[in-house]
């Protein structure tokens, strides 16, 4: 995986033929000179990750704001393959970060609300701060999660709170299954070349330049061309042939975070449309 690290700079295990109207054309156009260029606003620092505070549709500004990261990034360690986090409590704190990568302030959790490595790598934290507390006191808005899955071809910009980096690239295709050691993770993304992520760039949200939206979560990377072994995940199609891809680095999405998100920024995984994997019965 693109590293969690034990300590800032030290790394350990684990990144056709006929043209469109013009109106069409120059609606497009003003849609995307209305965005902001991605920056590192709202990114935040982990002691071994990079995150982001995020929000959906659907958040108020008095809601408790929501912080995502990795799974694989939990103070407690990796989650086993099958385990599911919710509603944990925690105190963990976060670098808030403005566009340019200084820091803010220190936010804090109140609990893991989800937490994941199983069909994704994704850990939801809620904090002891409202969307409103932080856009008043820092001038930070929370980024926004896309609520459509993906595209091929996207420009994205990997935004590392940890290491204060962007990385640009674009969306290159998707890996039915990626598997890494102990798990497997479905519909992932996988980055152009370009975005060579290292360890701490874990957890960063990737950001879709068009919109500024957030449509996945940067978790992994092949770094010496391993099969399936942990740091070297491996694709394998529907047919379960394995494609190893040495030196490409992967995201996980995080549209399907959207549906399962109600009423005061609550973690609902009974929500209609909220198909994240769930604890299982008995836990």
């Amino acid at each position: 995986m693109n590293k969690p690290l034990a300590g800032a700079g030290l790394a350990v295990l684990l990144c056709a033929a006929t043209a469109a109207p013009a109106t069409a054309a120059g609606a497009e156009r003003a849609a995307r000179s209305s965005v902001k260029a991605v920056d590192l606003a709202g990114t935040v620092a982990l002691d071994n990750c990079s995150g982001s505070v995020v929000r959906v549709p659907g958040s108020q500004a008095g809601d408790p704001a929501l912080v995502l990261s990795n799974g694989h990034c939990l103070e407690s360690g990796f989650p086993a393959p099958g385990e599911v986090v919710v509603d944990k409590p925690s105190t963990r704190r976060f670098t808030l970060l403005n566009a340019s990568g200084g820091s803010l302030a220190t936010l804090r959790a109140s609990k893991i609300a989800y937490a994941t490595m199983t069909d994704t790598d994704m850990s939801v934290y809620e904090l002891t701060t409202t969307y409103r507390d932080i856009e008043t006191k820092y001038g930070i808005k929370a980024l926004e999660l896309n609520t459509a899955r993906p595209a091929q071809g996207r420009a994205v910009t990997v935004a590392s709170g940890f290491w204060k980096k962007l990385y640009k690239c674009g969306i290159d295709g998707f890996a039915y299954r990626l598997k890494e050691g102990s798990w497997t993770w479905k519909d992932s993304v996988r980055y152009t070349s370009a975005c060579k992520t290292i360890g701490g760039t874990s957890g960063a949200p990737v950001i879709d330049d068009a919109t500024g939206k957030v449509v996945a979560v940067n978790n992994t990377g092949n770094e010496r061309g391993g099969r399936c072994t942990d740091n070297n995940p491996c694709e394998i199609d529907e047919s379960g042939r394995v494609t190893v891809r040495e030196g490409i680095n992967y995201g996980q999405q995080t549209y399907t975070l959207v549906p399962c998100v109600g009423t005061g920024n609550k973690i609902d995984l009974g929500r209609a449309g909220c198909t994240l994997p769930k604890p299982a019965r008995g836990r």
